[in-house]
């Protein structure tokens, strides 16, 4: 299956999983505005792309 983890987040949640608060951005003024839109005073940017080989090496 080759989902992102947010797509994996919404579904989980839909589900009653308790996952952490997040926002998707696609351009750097969407993520300011997502780090204006969160609470706290430190955020993380994590880009996402699909790239294959990590199963099989053993890193999932």
């Amino acid at each position: 299956m080759h989902i992102h983890e947010y797509q994996a987040k919404r579904l989980l949640s839909a589900y009653g999983v308790p996952t952490p608060e997040g926002r998707l951005a696609a351009t750097p003024g969407e993520a300011e505005q997502a780090a204006r839109d969160l609470p706290g005073p430190v955020w993380v940017v994590k880009a996402q792309i699909h790239a294959g080989g990590r199963g099989k090496v053993g890193g999932v």
